[in-house]
């Protein structure tokens, strides 16, 4: 069980942040394992089973990233991120293209919601699609979405006009991709096993997304 990050995984963020270069990783590898890596993994595990549990039939996993960059992608940037997250996601080759949970925590603040890694342009295409077709599916959960006040819809949008929609759904319809995110700055709630409940509450409340789109997946996936 989750049991709460401490100060000294904040101190590790911020030294790897100002200290990017393997000499300095080494010396502080143990506590990267035991105060960031590990209730990294503790936390991905308990918020896991309460996922899984809320969509048994959905084939997810969980995985945390790795702190190595790729070195093919570095592009000036040291070996090592300065920040840690999970996922929970399907196991398919083509996950980033399927909704996923996710929660991240970095030097000075924390995230979690629900998104697009990288949302296909036949996805997206078919998601405006379907809101074209039949508004009144999203604009259920649109409106159920706009009585909370912890997530909020990010991601790029287009320049242009993807056409005409009602005012309730243009912002998500120009959307290029999306995210419900969740985003502060680091505060005392990382501290405590309750950011593991607070995280599979806002989880609950995305739920019915996730199935929207995931169901619009299943039907690109066969051609409808």
């Amino acid at each position: 069980m989750f049991q709460g990050y401490t100060q000294q995984t904040v101190d590790f963020m911020w030294g790897i942040r100002f200290n990017n270069e393997r000499g300095w990783f080494m010396e502080h590898k143990r506590e990267y394992q035991d105060h960031l890596l590990a209730p990294t993994k503790a936390l991905a595990e308990q918020v896991y089973e309460a996922v899984h549990e809320m969509l048994p039939d959905e084939p997810l996993i969980a995985k945390v990233s790795r702190i190595y960059r790729d070195a093919r992608r570095l592009h000036g940037r040291g070996p090592y991120k300065d920040h840690l997250w999970f996922s929970i996601r399907t196991g398919d080759q083509d996950w980033t293209g399927r909704p996923t949970f996710y929660f991240e925590i970095a030097p000075e603040y924390y995230s979690y919601g629900m998104g697009f890694w990288c949302a296909t342009p036949a996805l997206m295409e078919r998601y405006r699609r379907d809101i074209r077709e039949n508004p009144q599916r999203l604009e259920k959960l649109v409106r159920n979405f706009q009585k909370q006040d912890t997530f909020q819809l990010v991601g790029p949008e287009y320049a242009r006009s993807r056409g005409e929609v009602s005012e309730l759904l243009k912002p998500w319809y120009q959307k290029k991709s999306l995210t419900l995110q969740h985003e502060l700055p680091l505060d005392e709630k990382i501290f405590v096993p309750r950011l593991a409940e607070d995280i599979i509450t806002g989880f609950r409340e995305l739920i019915p997304f996730y199935k929207y789109f995931a169901n619009l997946c299943a039907s690109l996936a066969e051609g409808r």
